[in-house]
């Protein structure tokens, strides 16, 4: 089945596919794996428990699927295994027909799940389905527990598990050891205080102050006392670019006298505002030398799934309310969406979830309907593909498992050009 075609495909963040499939029969074995191949599946095939143990362990990326019956160490000894290896591992066992005392048992010790042999293959990738999801919120969870408890700020605070994300990071940390002033920009809505804190965090000053003003605001007595107050630290400036003239020339004769450091933020093109003679040259050139841009939600929505579910927790947490079930229908629903807002407007969908407001629209405030739903989905994954193979067309077929044709077919009805993600 073709991953745009799929509807489960694309919505786990951590894209889980991998089924350990244990069983002594090789012509079980054969067909089991072959289910799976054409369900865009990737089995690992195995004889027995001796050749399977190596492969259960804390960081594997899947489920496994074993009978029970089998010479020597049987099922029940891997389950055992499994659990003591990790104990959030699903494993899925396979009964023989009417076998409902080894079944129960079977739950009874730890099972995700148990099938009666032979089993529909609806029923089976049903079965997997479920595991599967379940083992990459378990992986997910466990990576951002990870994330927070290091002293990695751009870990702990910057979300995602994409490309670009973890670009983002890494720009943030060289911003930070480089020790100059800073522009970081990004759409509306994306985080850009955010991301100026991260980069306060991780710099040599981080034990001083960080102080945050919007630029607009401010006239040259208030820009004065903020960076007195910076003193020793980072001097944030949001929306740089409304920063008064006169307030401008104040500010770049404090930092030429240092002591404070400058993270600018914008959501504009500052070489324009420089062009129109609304922002000192001086000023734009000791910020541009070091530049931290933060993607846009449709440029990486792959991230959506974790953000959100981070976003759902924290809004739970706010609320005093018990954080809801995400289900896969919901990820779907989200990926749909273009997200113009970015984080701000992912935030604000995850606490009106919590409140139980939560219905997926359009940006007139319009329900989405199915085929749009599955079109924005389609086309969120179009471009993944593309900017994981760095504009490579025939390369992103690839990964998506598509006829060239089809996949140029669909770049055309959704405006996509792989030339745009080239670089």
């Amino acid at each position: 089945m073709s991953a745009l075609m799929d509807p489960a495909a694309g919505l786990d963040s951590l894209g889980l596919r991998k089924v350990l499939v244990v069983d002594d029969d090789a012509a079980v074995r054969d067909a089991l794996s072959q289910t799976l191949e054409l369900a865009d599946l990737e089995p690992l095939a195995m004889s027995s428990f001796i050749e399977a143990k190596d492969h259960i362990g804390p960081d594997f990326a899947g489920v496994v699927l074993s009978d029970i019956r089998m010479p020597g160490r049987d099922g029940f000894h891997l389950l055992e295994y499994t659990q003591g290896t990790d104990a959030e591992l699903p494993v899925i066992l396979l009964t023989g027909e009417g076998d409902i005392p080894m079944a129960v048992k079977a739950m009874g010790q730890g099972a995700f799940g148990f099938l009666e042999k032979p089993c529909a293959a609806a029923d089976l990738l049903a079965a997997l389905g479920r595991a599967l999801r379940t083992r990459a919120l378990v992986l997910e969870n466990r990576q951002m527990k990870a994330q927070l408890e290091t002293g990695d700020a751009a870990a702990r605070m910057l979300y995602g598990q994409s490309q670009l994300s973890e670009v983002l990071r890494d720009r943030a940390r060289l911003a930070a050891r480089a020790g100059t002033d800073v522009l970081v920009s990004g759409a509306p809505g994306s985080g850009i205080y955010k991301v100026a804190e991260v980069v306060h965090l991780c710099s040599a000053n981080a034990k001083g102050p960080f102080v945050k003003r919007a630029a607009p605001a401010l006239d040259r007595t208030s820009l004065s006392e903020a960076v007195a107050a910076a003193q020793g630290g980072t001097l944030f400036l949001d929306d740089i670019g409304g920063l008064s003239p006169d307030a401008q020339i104040a500010l770049i004769e404090a930092l030429e006298e240092g002591g404070v450091r400058l993270i600018a933020g914008t959501t504009q093109d500052l070489s324009q505002a420089v062009e129109q003679g609304l922002l000192q040259a001086d000023l734009y050139y000791r910020v541009e030398v070091m530049k931290v841009r933060i993607p846009s939600l449709k440029e990486r929505p792959e991230d959506i799934p974790v953000l959100f579910r981070h976003y759902v927790a924290q809004a739970s947490e706010q609320s005093g309310l018990e954080a809801p079930e995400v289900t896969a229908d919901q990820i779907s629903q989200l990926m749909a969406q273009d997200w113009p807002g970015n984080a701000r407007a992912l935030m604000s969908a995850a606490m009106r979830f919590v409140l139980g407001e939560e219905q997926s629209q359009n940006d007139d405030g319009e329900a989405l309907g199915l085929a749009e739903q599955l079109a924005r989905v389609e086309r969120s994954l179009l471009i993944a593909a593309l900017r994981k193979a760095e504009g490579r067309a025939s390369e992103a077929a690839k990964t998506l498992k598509v006829p060239r044709k089809t996949f140029y077919d669909k770049l055309n009805r959704y405006g996509v050009k792989p030339e745009d993600y080239r670089g």
